[in-house]
Protein backbone atom coordinates (compact mmCIF):
# COMPACT_ATOMS: atom_id res chain seq x y z
CA UNK A 1 0.00 0.00 0.00
CA UNK A 2 2.97 2.42 1.05
CA UNK A 3 4.27 2.30 -2.68
CA UNK A 4 0.78 2.60 -4.36
CA UNK A 5 0.44 5.71 -2.47
CA UNK A 6 3.89 7.05 -3.20
CA UNK A 7 3.28 6.16 -7.00
CA UNK A 8 -0.39 8.04 -6.67
CA UNK A 9 0.87 11.05 -5.25
CA UNK A 10 4.04 11.45 -7.50
CA UNK A 11 1.88 10.76 -10.77
CA UNK A 12 -0.22 13.70 -9.29
CA UNK A 13 3.21 15.71 -9.50
CA UNK A 14 4.14 18.19 -6.89
CA UNK A 15 6.33 18.12 -3.43
CA UNK A 16 3.58 19.94 -1.74
CA UNK A 17 1.12 16.90 -2.30
CA UNK A 18 4.21 14.08 -1.98
CA UNK A 19 4.56 15.70 1.43
CA UNK A 20 1.10 15.52 2.39
CA UNK A 21 1.22 11.80 1.48
CA UNK A 22 3.92 11.04 2.84
CA UNK A 23 1.95 12.14 5.85
CA UNK A 24 -0.71 10.24 5.49
CA UNK A 25 1.26 7.47 4.76
CA UNK A 26 2.48 7.42 8.30
CA UNK A 27 -0.69 8.13 9.75
CA UNK A 28 -2.54 5.01 7.84
CA UNK A 29 0.63 3.02 9.07
CA UNK A 30 0.13 3.85 12.64
CA UNK A 31 -3.78 3.15 12.49
CA UNK A 32 -2.68 -0.08 11.07
CA UNK A 33 -1.03 -1.66 14.91
CA UNK A 34 -4.36 -1.31 16.70
CA UNK A 35 -7.28 -3.85 15.60
CA UNK A 36 -10.97 -1.62 15.41
CA UNK A 37 -13.64 -4.04 17.37
CA UNK A 38 -15.47 -5.67 15.60
CA UNK A 39 -13.14 -6.10 12.87
CA UNK A 40 -10.47 -8.79 11.53
CA UNK A 41 -6.95 -7.77 10.84
CA UNK A 42 -7.54 -8.39 6.73
CA UNK A 43 -10.66 -5.83 7.01
CA UNK A 44 -9.16 -3.45 9.27
CA UNK A 45 -5.92 -3.24 6.52
CA UNK A 46 -9.01 -2.70 3.83
CA UNK A 47 -10.25 0.16 5.50
CA UNK A 48 -7.23 1.74 6.47
CA UNK A 49 -6.09 1.16 2.85
CA UNK A 50 -9.67 3.20 1.76
CA UNK A 51 -9.37 6.50 3.99
CA UNK A 52 -5.86 6.94 3.02
CA UNK A 53 -6.92 6.70 -0.76
CA UNK A 54 -9.61 8.88 -0.12
CA UNK A 55 -7.38 11.35 1.55
CA UNK A 56 -5.27 11.88 -1.10
CA UNK A 57 -7.58 11.88 -3.60
CA UNK A 58 -8.84 14.81 -1.97
CA UNK A 59 -5.84 16.93 -2.40
CA UNK A 60 -5.48 16.24 -5.98
CA UNK A 61 -6.15 18.71 -9.06
CA UNK A 62 -6.62 16.36 -11.83
CA UNK A 63 -10.31 14.62 -12.55
CA UNK A 64 -10.03 11.06 -10.79
CA UNK A 65 -11.90 7.74 -11.06
CA UNK A 66 -11.16 4.75 -9.25
CA UNK A 67 -12.93 1.81 -10.66
CA UNK A 68 -13.54 -1.81 -8.49
CA UNK A 69 -12.91 -4.74 -9.42
CA UNK A 70 -16.02 -5.22 -11.39
CA UNK A 71 -14.87 -1.78 -13.25
CA UNK A 72 -17.80 0.10 -11.84
CA UNK A 73 -16.77 3.72 -11.03
CA UNK A 74 -17.00 3.93 -7.15
CA UNK A 75 -15.03 7.62 -6.84
CA UNK A 76 -15.57 9.70 -9.41
CA UNK A 77 -14.75 13.72 -9.61
CA UNK A 78 -17.71 15.75 -10.93
CA UNK A 79 -15.58 16.71 -13.82
CA UNK A 80 -15.59 13.41 -14.98
CA UNK A 81 -19.10 13.25 -15.04
CA UNK A 82 -19.11 17.10 -16.32
CA UNK A 83 -16.60 15.86 -19.71
CA UNK A 84 -18.63 12.84 -20.44
CA UNK A 85 -16.09 10.24 -18.77
CA UNK A 86 -18.40 8.44 -16.51
CA UNK A 87 -22.31 7.57 -16.94
CA UNK A 88 -24.19 5.62 -14.73
CA UNK A 89 -21.10 4.72 -12.58
CA UNK A 90 -19.46 3.09 -16.11
CA UNK A 91 -16.45 4.34 -17.49
CA UNK A 92 -17.51 5.00 -21.19
CA UNK A 93 -14.20 5.52 -22.71
CA UNK A 94 -13.16 2.41 -24.53
CA UNK A 95 -9.46 3.62 -24.51
CA UNK A 96 -9.20 4.77 -20.86
CA UNK A 97 -11.20 0.83 -20.08
CA UNK A 98 -8.40 -0.53 -22.31
CA UNK A 99 -5.72 0.86 -19.97
CA UNK A 100 -7.82 0.40 -16.71
CA UNK A 101 -7.51 -3.41 -18.33
CA UNK A 102 -3.67 -3.59 -18.97
CA UNK A 103 -2.99 -1.82 -15.64
CA UNK A 104 -5.10 -4.83 -13.44
CA UNK A 105 -3.42 -7.26 -15.54
CA UNK A 106 0.75 -6.15 -15.61
CA UNK A 107 -0.11 -4.48 -12.04
CA UNK A 108 1.90 -1.49 -13.26
CA UNK A 109 1.42 1.81 -13.76
CA UNK A 110 0.45 3.14 -17.19
CA UNK A 111 0.69 6.82 -18.15
CA UNK A 112 -0.12 7.43 -21.82
CA UNK A 113 -1.98 11.23 -23.72
CA UNK A 114 -5.03 10.11 -25.47
CA UNK A 115 -7.41 12.13 -28.25
CA UNK A 116 -10.74 11.60 -26.80
CA UNK A 117 -14.49 11.89 -27.89
CA UNK A 118 -16.26 14.66 -26.05
CA UNK A 119 -19.55 13.01 -24.61
CA UNK A 120 -21.50 10.88 -26.70
CA UNK A 121 -21.68 12.50 -30.41
CA UNK A 122 -20.05 14.31 -32.94
CA UNK A 123 -16.56 15.10 -33.79
CA UNK A 124 -15.64 16.62 -31.32
CA UNK A 125 -12.18 15.67 -29.31
CA UNK A 126 -10.49 16.67 -25.61
CA UNK A 127 -6.74 15.53 -25.33
CA UNK A 128 -5.80 14.07 -21.80
CA UNK A 129 -3.21 12.43 -19.93
CA UNK A 130 -4.13 9.77 -18.35
CA UNK A 131 -2.13 8.02 -15.43
CA UNK A 132 -3.08 4.37 -14.03
CA UNK A 133 -2.07 2.99 -10.97
CA UNK A 134 -3.49 -0.54 -9.24
CA UNK A 135 -5.08 0.72 -5.49
CA UNK A 136 -4.39 -2.76 -3.50
CA UNK A 137 -5.87 -5.61 -4.96
CA UNK A 138 -9.51 -4.21 -5.28
CA UNK A 139 -9.35 -1.00 -7.29
CA UNK A 140 -7.46 0.92 -9.48
CA UNK A 141 -7.19 4.63 -10.34
CA UNK A 142 -7.57 6.99 -13.23
CA UNK A 143 -5.83 10.64 -13.36
CA UNK A 144 -6.92 12.51 -16.11
CA UNK A 145 -5.48 15.56 -16.70
CA UNK A 146 -6.94 17.87 -19.67
CA UNK A 147 -3.94 18.99 -22.09
CA UNK A 148 -6.15 20.50 -24.76
CA UNK A 149 -5.33 23.63 -24.21
CA UNK A 150 -1.96 23.28 -24.48
CA UNK A 151 -1.87 21.22 -27.71
CA UNK A 152 -4.08 23.25 -29.79
CA UNK A 153 -2.90 26.82 -29.44
CA UNK A 154 -0.09 26.40 -31.49
CA UNK A 155 -2.81 25.07 -34.28
CA UNK A 156 -5.33 28.11 -33.21
CA UNK A 157 -2.35 30.86 -33.93
CA UNK A 158 -2.05 29.73 -37.12
CA UNK A 159 -5.22 29.26 -38.11
CA UNK A 160 -5.67 32.86 -36.70
CA UNK A 161 -2.87 33.89 -39.51
CA UNK A 162 -4.81 32.01 -42.01
CA UNK A 163 -7.78 33.65 -41.74
CA UNK A 164 -7.04 37.33 -40.81
CA UNK A 165 -4.85 37.37 -44.06
CA UNK A 166 -7.53 35.63 -46.36
CA UNK A 167 -10.46 37.28 -45.72
CA UNK A 168 -9.63 40.22 -44.10
CA UNK A 169 -7.89 41.95 -46.89
CA UNK A 170 -11.11 42.71 -49.02
CA UNK A 171 -12.89 44.80 -46.48
CA UNK A 172 -9.78 46.37 -46.00
CA UNK A 173 -8.68 47.11 -49.69
CA UNK A 174 -12.18 48.35 -50.27
CA UNK A 175 -12.19 51.12 -47.90
CA UNK A 176 -8.80 51.99 -49.23
CA UNK A 177 -9.95 52.67 -52.80
CA UNK A 178 -13.47 54.43 -51.09
CA UNK A 179 -10.93 56.62 -49.33
CA UNK A 180 -9.30 57.40 -52.48
CA UNK A 181 -12.81 57.91 -54.12
CA UNK A 182 -13.73 60.76 -51.44
CA UNK A 183 -10.33 62.44 -52.35
CA UNK A 184 -10.90 62.07 -55.99
CA UNK A 185 -14.49 63.79 -55.39
CA UNK A 186 -13.84 66.23 -52.62
CA UNK A 187 -15.69 68.87 -54.96
CA UNK A 188 -19.23 66.67 -55.46
CA UNK A 189 -20.72 66.45 -51.77
CA UNK A 190 -23.00 64.06 -52.80
CA UNK A 191 -20.60 61.58 -54.06
CA UNK A 192 -18.59 61.73 -50.84
CA UNK A 193 -21.80 61.00 -49.11
CA UNK A 194 -22.27 57.89 -51.26
CA UNK A 195 -18.91 56.89 -50.66
CA UNK A 196 -19.06 57.74 -46.97
CA UNK A 197 -21.84 55.45 -46.68
CA UNK A 198 -19.70 52.60 -48.28
CA UNK A 199 -17.07 52.99 -45.96
CA UNK A 200 -19.51 52.69 -43.22
CA UNK A 201 -21.30 49.31 -44.23
CA UNK A 202 -17.39 47.94 -44.93
CA UNK A 203 -16.03 49.18 -41.62
CA UNK A 204 -18.71 47.53 -40.10
CA UNK A 205 -18.50 44.37 -41.66
CA UNK A 206 -14.73 44.16 -40.79
CA UNK A 207 -15.41 44.92 -37.05
CA UNK A 208 -17.75 42.11 -36.98
CA UNK A 209 -15.72 40.17 -39.13
CA UNK A 210 -12.43 40.26 -36.45
CA UNK A 211 -15.05 39.86 -33.47
CA UNK A 212 -16.33 36.36 -35.12
CA UNK A 213 -12.20 35.36 -35.71
CA UNK A 214 -11.52 36.51 -32.14
CA UNK A 215 -14.61 34.32 -31.25
CA UNK A 216 -13.89 31.22 -33.23
CA UNK A 217 -10.21 31.17 -32.16
CA UNK A 218 -11.20 31.72 -28.69
CA UNK A 219 -13.48 28.71 -28.72
CA UNK A 220 -10.93 26.48 -30.45
CA UNK A 221 -8.24 27.41 -27.70
CA UNK A 222 -10.56 26.51 -25.48
CA UNK A 223 -12.16 23.27 -26.53
CA UNK A 224 -14.07 22.40 -23.44
CA UNK A 225 -16.05 25.09 -20.81
CA UNK A 226 -13.01 25.67 -18.33
CA UNK A 227 -16.19 25.43 -15.63
CA UNK A 228 -19.19 23.13 -16.93
CA UNK A 229 -22.67 24.20 -15.22
CA UNK A 230 -25.77 23.13 -14.83
CA UNK A 231 -28.11 24.74 -17.88
CA UNK A 232 -31.49 25.10 -17.97
CA UNK A 233 -32.44 24.50 -22.00
CA UNK A 234 -36.10 26.38 -22.44
CA UNK A 235 -33.79 29.46 -20.32
CA UNK A 236 -31.44 29.38 -23.53
CA UNK A 237 -34.02 28.92 -25.86
CA UNK A 238 -36.11 31.67 -24.40
CA UNK A 239 -33.11 33.87 -24.44
CA UNK A 240 -32.32 33.39 -28.31
CA UNK A 241 -35.79 33.85 -29.27
CA UNK A 242 -36.16 37.11 -27.42
CA UNK A 243 -32.58 38.59 -28.86
CA UNK A 244 -33.83 37.79 -32.25
CA UNK A 245 -37.45 39.25 -32.04
CA UNK A 246 -36.42 42.86 -33.38
CA UNK A 247 -34.78 41.58 -36.27
CA UNK A 248 -37.68 39.11 -36.98
CA UNK A 249 -40.00 42.49 -36.95
CA UNK A 250 -38.34 43.63 -39.86
CA UNK A 251 -38.84 40.82 -42.03
CA UNK A 252 -42.77 40.21 -40.51
CA UNK A 253 -41.65 36.92 -39.36
CA UNK A 254 -42.63 35.24 -36.53
CA UNK A 255 -41.48 32.44 -34.20
CA UNK A 256 -43.13 29.03 -32.78
CA UNK A 257 -41.36 27.42 -29.71
CA UNK A 258 -41.92 23.85 -28.70
CA UNK A 259 -40.28 23.34 -25.23
CA UNK A 260 -40.11 20.19 -22.79
CA UNK A 261 -39.47 20.82 -19.46
CA UNK A 262 -36.94 19.57 -17.12
CA UNK A 263 -34.57 19.47 -19.66
CA UNK A 264 -30.61 20.13 -18.69
CA UNK A 265 -27.05 19.85 -20.09
CA UNK A 266 -23.71 20.45 -18.75
CA UNK A 267 -21.77 23.51 -20.12
CA UNK A 268 -21.64 27.01 -20.83
CA UNK A 269 -25.13 28.86 -21.06
CA UNK A 270 -24.02 32.50 -22.69
CA UNK A 271 -22.05 30.21 -25.40
CA UNK A 272 -25.64 27.90 -26.26
CA UNK A 273 -27.18 31.31 -26.14
CA UNK A 274 -24.85 32.27 -28.69
CA UNK A 275 -25.01 29.17 -30.87
CA UNK A 276 -28.72 29.37 -31.05
CA UNK A 277 -28.81 33.00 -32.12
CA UNK A 278 -26.89 31.96 -35.26
CA UNK A 279 -28.88 29.67 -36.42
CA UNK A 280 -31.57 32.16 -35.84
CA UNK A 281 -29.92 34.49 -37.67
CA UNK A 282 -29.21 32.48 -40.46
CA UNK A 283 -33.01 31.61 -40.71
CA UNK A 284 -34.08 34.75 -40.74
CA UNK A 285 -31.59 36.04 -43.16
CA UNK A 286 -32.22 33.08 -45.80
CA UNK A 287 -35.84 32.64 -45.34
CA UNK A 288 -38.73 34.96 -47.40
CA UNK A 289 -40.72 37.75 -45.62
CA UNK A 290 -44.07 36.68 -43.38
CA UNK A 291 -42.44 32.98 -42.73
CA UNK A 292 -42.53 31.44 -39.78
CA UNK A 293 -39.20 29.83 -38.01
CA UNK A 294 -40.24 26.85 -35.31
CA UNK A 295 -38.10 25.88 -32.51
CA UNK A 296 -37.90 22.61 -31.11
CA UNK A 297 -36.29 21.06 -27.56
CA UNK A 298 -36.49 17.91 -26.68
CA UNK A 299 -35.64 14.85 -25.38
CA UNK A 300 -34.59 11.71 -27.03
CA UNK A 301 -33.05 8.93 -24.10
CA UNK A 302 -30.01 10.80 -22.92
CA UNK A 303 -29.95 13.50 -25.53
CA UNK A 304 -31.02 16.92 -25.81
CA UNK A 305 -32.01 17.77 -29.06
CA UNK A 306 -32.78 21.91 -29.90
CA UNK A 307 -33.90 22.39 -33.91
CA UNK A 308 -34.50 25.36 -35.73
CA UNK A 309 -36.39 25.24 -38.79
CA UNK A 310 -37.34 27.64 -41.90
CA UNK A 311 -39.30 28.04 -44.72
CA UNK A 312 -36.39 28.99 -47.21
CA UNK A 313 -35.32 28.17 -50.18
CA UNK A 314 -33.45 25.37 -48.82
CA UNK A 315 -29.54 23.80 -49.21
CA UNK A 316 -28.37 22.11 -52.36
CA UNK A 317 -26.66 18.51 -51.39
CA UNK A 318 -23.22 19.76 -52.46
CA UNK A 319 -23.47 22.74 -50.44
CA UNK A 320 -24.64 20.94 -46.73
CA UNK A 321 -21.01 18.95 -47.18
CA UNK A 322 -19.75 22.65 -46.54
CA UNK A 323 -21.80 24.82 -44.55
CA UNK A 324 -19.70 24.24 -41.41
CA UNK A 325 -16.46 25.06 -42.87
CA UNK A 326 -15.22 28.63 -41.93
CA UNK A 327 -16.00 31.44 -44.26
CA UNK A 328 -17.79 28.84 -46.51
CA UNK A 329 -20.71 30.86 -47.75
CA UNK A 330 -23.28 29.18 -49.93
CA UNK A 331 -24.49 32.44 -51.64
CA UNK A 332 -21.09 34.59 -51.00
CA UNK A 333 -23.46 37.50 -52.85
CA UNK A 334 -26.60 37.25 -50.82
CA UNK A 335 -23.85 36.88 -47.82
CA UNK A 336 -22.36 39.64 -48.36
CA UNK A 337 -26.09 41.45 -48.48
CA UNK A 338 -26.78 40.80 -45.58
CA UNK A 339 -23.49 41.10 -43.56
CA UNK A 340 -22.51 37.35 -43.30
CA UNK A 341 -19.25 36.61 -42.36
CA UNK A 342 -19.46 32.57 -42.82
CA UNK A 343 -18.20 32.27 -39.66
CA UNK A 344 -21.25 31.68 -37.81
CA UNK A 345 -21.76 28.01 -38.53
CA UNK A 346 -18.40 27.11 -37.69
CA UNK A 347 -19.13 28.82 -34.36
CA UNK A 348 -22.18 26.80 -33.74
CA UNK A 349 -20.06 23.90 -34.55
CA UNK A 350 -17.37 24.53 -32.08
CA UNK A 351 -19.86 25.38 -29.03
CA UNK A 352 -21.80 22.06 -29.85
CA UNK A 353 -18.29 20.18 -30.08
CA UNK A 354 -17.39 21.89 -26.66
CA UNK A 355 -20.13 20.68 -25.38
CA UNK A 356 -19.87 17.05 -25.85
CA UNK A 357 -22.21 17.44 -28.79
CA UNK A 358 -22.87 18.10 -32.33
CA UNK A 359 -24.65 20.12 -35.05
CA UNK A 360 -26.49 18.38 -37.63
CA UNK A 361 -28.14 19.25 -40.91
CA UNK A 362 -31.49 18.64 -42.95
CA UNK A 363 -32.12 20.15 -45.79
CA UNK A 364 -34.39 19.87 -49.22
CA UNK A 365 -34.02 22.31 -52.01
CA UNK A 366 -37.72 24.42 -51.84
CA UNK A 367 -38.31 22.83 -48.21
CA UNK A 368 -36.52 24.54 -46.23
CA UNK A 369 -33.65 23.61 -43.76
CA UNK A 370 -33.42 21.94 -39.97
CA UNK A 371 -30.02 23.04 -37.99
CA UNK A 372 -30.72 20.46 -34.98
CA UNK A 373 -28.03 21.21 -31.83
CA UNK A 374 -27.50 18.02 -30.26
CA UNK A 375 -26.00 17.71 -26.59
CA UNK A 376 -25.89 15.18 -23.49
CA UNK A 377 -28.64 15.44 -21.44
CA UNK A 378 -27.18 16.29 -17.34
CA UNK A 379 -29.05 13.80 -14.84
CA UNK A 380 -30.47 15.78 -12.26
CA UNK A 381 -33.02 15.12 -9.46
CA UNK A 382 -35.42 16.93 -11.35
CA UNK A 383 -35.65 13.85 -14.37
CA UNK A 384 -38.70 12.83 -12.45
CA UNK A 385 -40.70 15.81 -13.96
CA UNK A 386 -43.11 15.36 -16.53
CA UNK A 387 -41.73 16.38 -19.81
CA UNK A 388 -44.59 17.84 -20.74
CA UNK A 389 -43.85 20.62 -23.76
CA UNK A 390 -45.72 23.81 -24.18
CA UNK A 391 -46.45 25.46 -27.37
CA UNK A 392 -46.83 28.54 -28.46
CA UNK A 393 -46.56 31.15 -31.37
CA UNK A 394 -44.49 34.02 -30.93
CA UNK A 395 -45.30 37.21 -32.98
CA UNK A 396 -42.40 39.97 -33.24
CA UNK A 397 -42.21 42.66 -30.72
CA UNK A 398 -44.15 40.54 -28.44
CA UNK A 399 -42.66 38.21 -25.42
CA UNK A 400 -44.16 34.84 -23.77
Amino acid sequence: MEFLVVALVAAAGGAVIGGAGTWLIGRGDRRSGAERPGQSVPEQARSNEDAAVADVLAVLRSTAIVLDENERAVTVSPTARALGFVRDDQLVQSDLLEIARAVRRQRTIHEVELDLPRGMMGGGEITVGARAAPLGDRHLLLLLEDRTQAKRVEAVRRDFVANVSHELKTPVGGIALLAEAVLDAADDPEAVERFARRIKVESTRLTRLVQEIVDLSRLQAAETPSDPQLVDVDEVVQEAVDLMLTLAEGKHMSFRVSAAEGLYVYGDGSMLVTALTNLLTNAIAYSPEDTRITVVARRLEDVVEISVSDQGRGISPEDQERVFERFYRVDAARSRATGGTGLGLAIVKHICANHGGEVTLWSREGHGSTFTIRLPRAQVESDGVDPSTSLVAVQPGAKE
